[in-house]
């Protein structure tokens, strides 16, 4: 029997019982091609009767007379075509249990086109429910724009200690892919297996049935070089977005990420323009009417708006909300390595960033925090950290060792924009690195280090709690002026700064209580296990 396939790029709409969306499946048997419609509620009763473990596109998220919006019902339909193409591709896989199923055969089946079933208000086109249907449905739509999204950035070397086929894919609303760059073409390039490996995480995401989305990250640090040039002219904006787009539909992704660092500033050395977030913002414009209103668009961002023509950061960036989903605020990097170490992600910055965003006109909502699962190693005698932010409302933080009072220090005023989204790669790509001697963290002087690997090298121990604190001669500090933990160890002359149990909680919290759209971190491959994942859900409220 000859492969089949499947395409819905088509749809069209019915009016008995009730007006209603049927989607249109091209369906190629061999040399025989043939249409067969399908409405949405269909595709569900055909996953109930498979028991399958795929992805169906969300219940209805979209709207009626009722809440008038009426771009976004195509929104929704085109979200819909892709999602169930995406279905049927999986079922249909050479590797798939269910690709000869009965019931699926004849799903496809011409003789199949023609079948009524009862109505569905599922089904229905929007201005034609009831008002009780629609306020039920918008009462849904509204809850889960509410709930936050706990996402995370899965590099390209995360392959080697978090495989694909490993992950467990509840912990994740969203995974962004990291990364592919701009090049001096304006398109994308991207590090040797890197396009191998993101399949397997697309594959893998859908095959764990958990709604996972992967997003592809664009960009990064080392790889912003060509961003001016790519938003330079209207032609080459026109080429990135084809690519972008380009890499959507190869890939089966849910949107894109842009990580420009850093638009109208060096960042690592980078060419830029006063021009820069005037481009960016006609980017995103072109990228959200290439993608449709159903796939993500979202951006790593510092912790204020983009820098304007005149190098201040911008005073109204709600165009670019709009037409984005959310932007991504990296709450990290604030102080590395020094002998006089700072915190490396301050709670208090946070609530500057979040100052910063909403009152330039980006929602709240649409917020996401950064949250790191890596820290810094100093070389350092110290004691206590240097530095002082302001502190958010009440939080549940703790008390351990030498813990530094609020207003030890000057208050000093922190470059948002001199650091780095951290590109963390580990002392050996393929496996932690283990100290000789437990606690030795010298390898890492002046170098971020993974959560994972303070764990592995013995200078942090997990309780039976699941918190973690000091050991091998390592005392634990905290940091109530930047409400995150630190270890120190005078005899070794070193520091850690970094982010635990407790303070990443803290994070969490303060972005729901905020109102934020959820938390992201930086990055899956660094935690210890779940350790720190879990705890963000946790404080989400997930």
């Amino acid at each position: 029997m000859s492969p089949l396939s499947v395409n819905i790029t088509r749809h069209t709409t019915a009016s008995a019982p009730r007006p209603h969306v049927l989607y249109i499946l091209d369906v190629t048997d061999g040399d025989r091609t043939y249409a067969v419609s399908k409405r949405y509620s269909e595709f569900a009763a055909l996953q109930k009767q498979l028991g399958d473990t795929f992805t169906l596109p969300p219940k209805r998220l979209l709207v009626t007379t009722f809440l008038p919006s009426a771009w976004a019902d195509d929104a929704l339909i085109a979200e819909r075509k892709s999602g169930l193409s995406a279905y049927l591709a999986d079922l249909l896989a050479h590797d798939s249990p269910w690709r000869s199923a009965p019931a699926l055969l004849a799903f496809l089946s011409v003789s199949a086109a023609g079948d009524i079933r009862p109505f569905d208000p599922e089904d229905a086109l929007p201005s034609t429910l009831s008002r009780n249907a629609a306020l039920t449905m918008i009462g849904e739509v509204q809850a889960k724009a509410a709930a936050p999204i706990a996402a995370g950035y899965y590099p390209d070397w995360a392959g080697y200690s978090n495989p694909p086929e490993s992950l467990d894919y509840s912990k994740f609303d969203i995974l962004l892919f990291a990364f592919a760059t701009p090049n001096a073409s304006s398109t994308l390039s991207w590090d040797d297996g890197a396009t191998a490996l993101l399949k397997r995480l697309v594959a893998a995401a859908r095959k764990s049935g958990r709604g996972t989305k992967v997003v592809l990250s664009i960009g990064g640090w080392g790889g912003s070089y060509w961003f001016s040039s790519a938003m330079g002219s209207a032609a080459n904006r026109t080429k990135l977005v084809d690519a972008a787009v380009g890499a959507v539909e190869a890939y089966g992704l849910a949107g894109i990420d842009i990580d420009w660092e850093y638009p109208n500033s060096p960042g690592a050395g980078n060419p830029h323009s006063p021009a820069d977030a005037a481009h960016l913002l006609s980017f995103f414009q072109q990228l959200r009417a290439a993608l449709g209103a159903g796939k993500i668009i979202s951006a790593a961002v510092t912790l204020q708006p983009w820098l304007g023509a005149d190098g201040a950061p911008l005073r109204d960036v709600s165009a670019y909300a709009r037409v984005m989903s959310f932007v991504n605020i990296m709450n990290y990097d604030v102080s590395g390595a020094s002998a006089t170490p700072g915190a490396n992600a301050p709670l208090g910055t946070a609530e500057r960033a979040v100052g910063a965003w909403t009152g330039a006109g980006f929602p709240v909502g649409k917020l996401v925090l950064g949250v790191p699962l890596y820290g810094y190693v100093s070389k350092s005698r110290a004691t206590h950290l240097t530095g002082d932010v302001k502190e958010v409302g009440d939080v549940a933080g703790k008390e351990v060792g030498d813990g530094k009072e609020v207003g030890d220090e000057e208050e000093k005023e922190v470059n948002f924009i001199a650091y780095e989204h951290a590109r963390y790669r580990g002392l050996n790509r393929g496996a932690v690195a283990v100290a000789v001697v437990a606690g030795d963290l010298s390898a890492y002087y002046g170098q971020q280090v993974a959560f994972r690997e303070i764990v592995a090298a013995g200078a942090l121990a997990k309780r039976g709690d699941g918190t973690y604190g000091g050991a091998n001669g390592y005392t634990e500090g905290w940091d109530d002026a930047s409400d995150t933990p630190f270890l120190y160890d005078q005899a070794r002359t070193t520091v850690v700064t970094y982010d635990d149990t407790y303070s990443v909680a803290d994070k969490a919290a303060y972005a729901r209580r905020a109102g934020m759209g959820g938390c992201f971190t930086w990055s899956v491959d660094q935690d210890d296990g779940y350790a720190l994942q879990d705890v963000i859900r946790k404080s989400l409220g997930k």
